[in-house]
């Protein structure tokens, strides 16, 4: 967002005509500020949805973007660190969108590599809190990167995979949803 920040400032200082557009992120599986449908919730421990990754398209991506990576994560978790429930990096630049139901059917963008989730397995883990929490909520963003890819296996935890993926963000768009049980 600084960046963003700083080039329209800069375009405003110098008298650019046009300015970079803020990158957006949408789907038609999750709504900002609504519940997650049961599609997207886990089927394990105690939870019975659908463990569907959700659809993600995004716009917007700054000028020098090489990759994106896609990012789920609970900070309401009761782990003292949060929950991750998704990492997807190495999408192209050329990405765009990711399906419903790309993470199980292994439809992602060629070369796009999915790190594991705090459920210690790669791929979509769905919403799960725990019984009689307050609904948590689930941030789910898109980073546009400045490195075509992070040097990450797909067996890189969550947190390591931010880490990479923070150091290397120009740009980055979030929908929050909320689920509880």
């Amino acid at each position: 967002m600084r960046l963003i920040t700083a080039v329209l400032l800069a375009a405003s200082v110098f008298g650019a005509t046009s300015a970079q557009a803020e990158m957006k992120l949408t789907s038609k599986d999750l709504t900002s500020g609504k519940s997650m449908a049961d599609a997207q919730v886990f089927n394990s421990f105690g939870c019975a949805g659908g463990n569907i990754s959700p659809e993600l398209v995004w716009s917007g991506a700054p000028e020098g973007t090489k990759s994106f990576a896609v990012m789920a994560y609970d900070p309401d978790a009761p782990t003292g660190s949060g929950w991750w429930h998704w990492s997807v990096f190495n999408i192209p630049a050329n990405t765009s969108k990711i399906a419903t139901g790309a993470s199980g059917e292994k439809k992602l963008p060629a070369g796009a590599v999915e790190g594991h989730t705090d459920f210690a397995t790669s791929g979509y883990g769905g919403a799960c809190p725990p019984a009689g929490d307050a609904p948590h909520h689930y941030q789910f963003t898109v980073y546009a990167l400045s490195v075509d890819k992070l040097p990450l296996p797909d067996t890189a935890p969550g947190a390591m995979v931010g880490f990479y993926v923070r150091a290397n963000t120009l740009a980055k768009a979030s929908i929050e949803v909320t689920y509880g049980r």
